[in-house]
């Protein structure tokens, strides 16, 4: 049986399958015997995977954005400073930002791969923020530990989503592979979730596929009331306290043009 390494913990990882990925491509997939990280093998065909950096067939990117935004909104209104500067990491077209200014936090936009088109003159300025989002991103990282790295570089604390693996590898059926666009090329179980933030020094909280790693000491069982509450309007309380950028933002782009 062919053997690597794991790219998070250094234990022996085993090939767990094959995958037919962009429908030509035969690739190896290896699951670590210790961590559960799941992970392709060398991800060469990623050039051709990202002519498109949004997949066509993520449907519920809208649907995805304004249901984190409730949540974030709460957490960040009760644990974190409401006032401060954050950086949604891998921001793709602006959306997630563009919300969360709407709601009122001083949100801005990093993206290497996609242009900004919804939040465009709130592009990442500052070396560091008061967190980090960065929403299914955790799954197209080729190598996780440098790119944590390099995300705790600007804050420290991620709060970010991924779906996590069965402790059983899933069927070759399973929807969050995406054989079809190639661009998932990494699996967590919560275990290995918990390995990145122990190799960081950073508390672990995990709130179903929405986690945060963070060196703040935060209350576990208060951070997953709010995570309930925010399911049921606690976050309209949030949007009645803050005080919406949306008007100000339109202004100060008026200004520039």
């Amino acid at each position: 049986m062919e053997n690597i390494n794991c790219k998070i913990c250094n234990s022996e990882a085993s090939l767990a399958f094959r995958g037919n990925v962009l429908s030509k491509y035969d690739v190896k997939y290896f699951k670590c015997t210790s961590c559960g990280y799941l992970f392709t093998e060398n991800p060469y065909w990623l050039d051709e995977a990202y002519k498109n950096p949004i997949n066509i067939s993520d449907t519920g990117i809208m649907m995805r954005n304004i249901y984190f935004s409730k949540i974030v909104s709460v957490i960040l209104y009760f644990c974190f400073d409401k006032s401060a500067k954050y950086l949604d990491y891998a921001g793709g077209y602006g959306i997630f930002t563009r919300l969360m200014r709407d709601i009122g936090f001083d949100f801005y936009w990093h993206d290497d791969f996609t242009k900004n088109l919804l939040a465009r003159g709130f592009e990442k300025s500052e070396s560091r923020y008061e967190l980090l989002t960065a929403f299914e991103v955790f799954e197209h990282f080729a190598n996780p530990i440098y790119e944590v790295k390099k995300m705790t570089e600007l804050s420290d604390s991620i709060l970010f989503s991924t779906v996590i693996i069965p402790e059983e590898i899933p069927s070759k059926d399973w929807w969050y592979y995406g054989f079809e666009h190639g661009q998932h090329i990494s699996f967590y179980s919560e275990k290995t979730l918990k390995t990145i933030a122990e190799k960081f020094g950073m508390n672990f909280y995990p709130f179903k596929n929405l986690f945060l790693i963070s060196k703040k000491k935060l209350n576990p069982f208060r951070l997953k009331l709010l995570f309930i509450l925010s399911h049921f309007g606690l976050n309209l309380f949030v949007k009645f306290r803050m005080k919406s950028l949306t008007d100000d933002d339109n202004k100060k782009m008026l200004k520039l043009h």
